[in-house]
């Protein structure tokens, strides 16, 4: 068999984020076989392709992470189903900057306030839920003046949302569930099908943080014990499935980590089409 080129980085993250889009069923989210009123698959898809410069650029020569998310929000901008991938873009940049996990965890710690300020405005361009404690709120323009009063970095802003949002997390835990989502992703072995296990791993065990902010915490731990008790046969993935489309339960927070992982996973050399 001829041997595969290897894939840019800046093609890995597109791949990620398409395969994770079409993979199915992962009860709630966008997939190829159902959409939501506002946002379809065809908009996921957009995202991967409009988002291809502002990737080339942090592969090719680099530059801040704040003005790399900042640049992916506008130009995902250009399609009318909203943000698709905000929280992706908080974990691939650093992983594309970074080259892996360990350079990513570098590109957090060498974060400044221009980075916060830059990502508070990629956050603006957004209708990204924030939780009703959040006292830096991104539509009043005060919230700059106290980053830049209180000389908060970038990661100092993932860390102040933390313990209420898991993409931000990641930033603070090393890209803990990144590494075990990957990892997973190895266990369950190629294609598709590992991708769901995945996703169903990752749901049945860590609350979705984008489903509290939602519903509350009260429905995202029982979409959590729902998932494991998919896993364990006692309820029917399909039918779980419907049921969260039907009530708009979307576990979009771990929907971001699994394209982090499969980020990392493709640069493995983990197989998506076999």
């Amino acid at each position: 068999m001829r041997a595969r080129p290897s894939m840019s980085r800046a093609e890995r993250a597109q791949m990620a984020m398409m395969l994770e889009v079409c993979a199915y069923p992962k009860p709630g989210n966008v997939d190829r076989c159902h959409d939501y009123s506002d946002t379809r698959l065809e908009h996921f898809l957009a995202s991967t392709i409009f988002a291809r410069p502002a990737f080339d650029a942090a592969e090719r020569t680099g530059g801040r992470v704040g003005s790399l998310i900042r640049e992916a929000v506008m130009l995902t901008n250009n399609h009318s189903g909203g943000n698709t991938h905000f929280g992706a873009f908080i974990l691939l940049f650093p992983l594309i900057l970074g080259g892996d996990i360990e350079g990513a965890r570098r590109i957090v710690a060498g974060t400044d306030v221009a980075d916060a300020i830059e990502f508070y405005a990629a956050f603006g361009l957004t209708e990204v839920r924030m939780g009703k404690s959040d006292d830096l709120d991104v539509n009043d323009p005060t919230s700059v003046a106290a980053i830049r009063e209180r000389g908060m970095t970038l990661a100092d802003i993932m860390a102040y949302s933390a313990n209420r949002d898991m993409v931000a997390r990641e930033w603070t835990n090393g890209f803990a569930l990144t590494r075990r989502c990957a990892d997973l992703l190895h266990e369950h072995g190629p294609g598709r099908q590992a991708i769901v296990a995945a996703f169903l791993d990752l749901l049945a065990t860590e609350p979705d943080t984008f489903i509290a902010k939602k519903h509350g915490d009260t429905v995202a731990e029982q979409t959590m014990r729902c998932a494991a008790g998919v896993l364990r046969g006692e309820h029917d993935l399909a039918a779980f499935d419907a049921e969260c489309v039907r009530d708009g339960i979307n576990p979009g927070s771990i929907a971001d980590i699994t394209i982090a992982g499969l980020y990392v996973a493709l640069g493995e050399g983990w197989q998506w089409d076999s």
